[in-house]
């Protein structure tokens, strides 16, 4: 008999909605799963079972009172949120020991989201410190680690959901996108990531984002299980929401599309980088399945202006030069958020706005390149998924490092980062969709090696055609 973390999330959703599974059954269930692994995972900071089963005993009693097709979408589901989205009650620690830890007054915006599509939250999932980098590893938890061979880094900023995802600890999460932070741990955790373009789903947007870099997207096992977490959010009036909704459109045949193969990225004359033979091979598998699907494939060249690295981090680093930390705490910040807060507490007001300015410019500039192909197809990541405390140089076989003993090289952590997921940012910069596909693993064979995945970008509004490519695909 399977058991219901086997189950996709689409058949979790309909035993619950039709009764055959209670919600507080499917609760217990994930919590004990949680309960079990998470000592190695890492991938929840903060687990909330007592109000979690609370919560699914009022959804087994709302469902006996409504009809299942008057119940909210995803009534009962367990469900979890990063460790930056404020959930009322819960304690939200942004990864980081320099603030203090209170519980949230009320949900963020995402949380009330799903709650009113009748999610049951079942906790916290870990995070970098206040969402910065491409893995989960703080000073305040014991780092996310990768399902698939404990010694890797789930990736970041959204590691601990899909370690939790992929360790069947849920059925599906939500995470955050602002540089490739649903992409790339989903490809380090063999998932299937997809980011919504932007204004797709506003619940998902970051006060504080002067370049609306960060959106909320599905971290799922397949395109059916993301198509439905996307009717959860994408907006009513969303550019290009299918008629139905995306779980209905995810089935249909996509058009035969010209596809443009990259491996240009912004970052290549700033931080030169080779792409491992893992990325190479996960290219090579995923443009096969793309030819062997009817699609046109061809080199493309794309010409990136060489200011990108400077303006972008100067974006994507206002947010925390700008967070309220006590001066006596900032001791206790992480080197790589202590230098990049610095940093951007000096820049002028003129400078951010000369690189907003020309991020702008750069958005417009590689819209039209990429519009002479109906999607871009590049590796998601240039290496395969890396050790725990590879990119802080603190390759150690304990759980957290005293903040005395964290290693400081920031700027030597941000190169590995950009070198190990060079063609994430520039796609959160564009506005543009993109999805992850786990189309190979190291070992040769499913669940054997680690995971590698491709990267499909599309033009405004694609997030359905998108989730039907990989369906075709077989994901």
């Amino acid at each position: 008999m399977t058991e219901l973390h086997e189950l996709p999330a689409v058949a979790l959703r309909d035993l619950l909605r039709e009764g055959r599974v209670s919600a507080a059954e499917a609760t217990a269930h994930f919590l004990a799963r949680i309960e079990q692994q998470n000592p190695l995972l890492g991938a929840f900071i903060t687990v909330t079972a007592e109000q979690a089963m609370a919560d699914a005993r009022t959804a087994d009693s709302v469902r006996s009172s409504i009809p299942s097709g008057e119940l909210p979408l995803l009534h009962g589901m367990p469900l979890a949120f990063k460790d930056l989205t404020d959930v009322a009650g819960v304690v939200t620690t942004h990864g980081s020991a320099a603030l203090d830890h209170k519980p949230a007054p009320a949900d963020g915006p995402l949380v009330a989201l799903f709650k009113e599509s009748g999610v049951t939250p079942l906790g916290k999932t870990q995070v970098p410190e206040f969402g910065l980098t491409a893995y989960s590893e703080n000073r305040i938890a014991p780092p996310s680690r990768n399902p698939h061979a404990l010694s890797r880094s789930s990736g970041g900023s959204s590691g601990g959901s899909a370690a939790a995802v992929a360790a069947g600890l849920l059925p599906f999460a939500p995470g955050t996108d602002g540089g490739g932070s649903v992409r790339i741990p989903a490809a380090a955790c063999g998932l299937l990531g997809l980011k919504p373009g932007r204004g797709v789903v506003p619940a998902g947007e970051s006060i504080g984002d002067p370049a609306r870099l960060v959106v909320a997207g599905p971290i799922a096992r397949d395109s059916v299980d993301a198509a439905l977490m996307m009717d959860a959010l994408a907006a009513p009036d969303a550019a290009g929401r299918p008629d139905g909704g995306y779980l209905a459109a995810v089935g249909l045949e996509p058009p035969r599309l010209r596809i443009g193969i990259s491996l240009d990225s912004p970052w290549s004359g700033t931080f030169p980088f080779v792409p491992e033979q893992e990325a190479l091979d996960a290219l090579r598998v995923g443009g096969d399945l793309l030819e062997h699907a009817g699609h046109a494939l061809s080199e493309a060249s794309i010409r990136y202006d060489n200011r990108y690295p400077d303006a972008f981090t100067s974006a994507w680093t206002a947010a925390v030069g700008a967070a309220r930390i006590s001066p006596h705490r900032e001791a206790l910040l992480a080197p790589l958020t202590r230098t990049f807060r610095r940093r951007a507490q000096q820049r002028s007001p003129a400078k951010l706005a000369e690189s907003l300015a020309f991020l702008r410019q750069f958005q417009h500039d590689t819209a039209a390149q990429y519009a002479q192909w109906d999607l871009m197809l590049m590796p998601s990541l240039a290496q395969a998924p890396r050790p725990v405390g590879w990119f802080t140089g603190a390759m150690h076989g304990t759980d957290r490092w005293p903040s005395a003993q964290w290693p400081g090289d920031a700027d030597g952590d941000y190169r590995k980062q950009c070198e190990y997921a060079p063609w994430s940012s520039m796609v959160n910069v564009c506005g543009l969709p993109a999805i992850t596909i786990p189309v190979h693993w190291t070992g040769g064979a499913p669940r054997q090696g680690l995971p590698m995945g491709i990267q499909l970008v599309g033009p405004p509004g694609s997030e359905s055609l998108l989730l039907q490519v990989a369906r075709q695909l077989g994901f």
